[in-house]
């Protein structure tokens, strides 16, 4: 039902994290965009084909929704960080359905050529502390991943921490299969990726 599509790194200025992320792994980040649904925009980076990251931050010269935005961003502060994981999937009601209370309404959104659905909490806050996926369903063809130059970099692990973890793993397990996630126990809710690419195996 879910396949991985992207990691958000979220940071409360885009530079900020575009440093962060850049320097930690070596290479440059493609141009994004401008999210004018959420007053948000990005900063991305291939992690193959059909696979990529993008850092993210409130844009401060846009206005807002008259909900929370998405990823829980506006209560984010500190270090950037990752702090979502998304997956997209063929049938976003269908996916809903299956989802955990709380994973979202549906939004037709789009940049540039790019068109898509995503499920975006009223409150902004996924399932989970965060830790439950945000859903995408991709219209038409375009895809961000296949445009960005591929520097090497390849997801290998994905983490997910967090108290209940049998439960989160219980919500997950029929609707994803995918050998690079773990899903551990922890004090608090935590997410964490590694990638590996010209510095090595990296962890974010």
């Amino acid at each position: 039902m879910l396949t991985f599509d992207h990691l958000a790194i979220s940071c409360d200025s885009l530079a900020e994290g575009v440093a962060h992320v850049e320097t930690a792994l070596g290479v440059e980040l493609a141009p994004g965009g401008e999210h004018a649904a959420m007053g948000t925009h990005n900063r991305l980076l291939s992690l193959g084909p059909e696979e990529y990251l993008e850092v993210i931050a409130i844009n401060p010269a846009a206005p807002g929704p008259d909900q929370p935005r998405w990823f829980d961003i506006d209560r984010f502060a500190g270090a950037p960080r990752m702090t979502n994981w998304i997956c997209r999937c063929p049938d976003l009601e269908a996916a809903l359905a299956a989802a955990p209370e709380g994973a979202g309404v549906p939004w037709e959104l789009e940049r540039g050529d790019l068109r898509w659905r995503m499920a975006v909490p009223t409150d902004g806050k996924l399932p989970f502390n965060n830790c439950f996926p945000a859903m995408i369903e991709w219209q038409g063809s375009a895809h961000p991943a296949p445009r960005l130059p591929d520097h090497g970099i390849r997801m290998t692990g994905l983490i997910l921490t967090h108290p209940e973890a049998a439960a989160l793993s219980a919500a997950l397990a029929p609707m994803i299969t995918d050998p690079r996630l773990s899903i551990v126990t922890g004090p608090a809710p935590a997410l964490s990726v590694e990638l590996t690419g010209p510095k090595g195996t990296i962890r974010l």
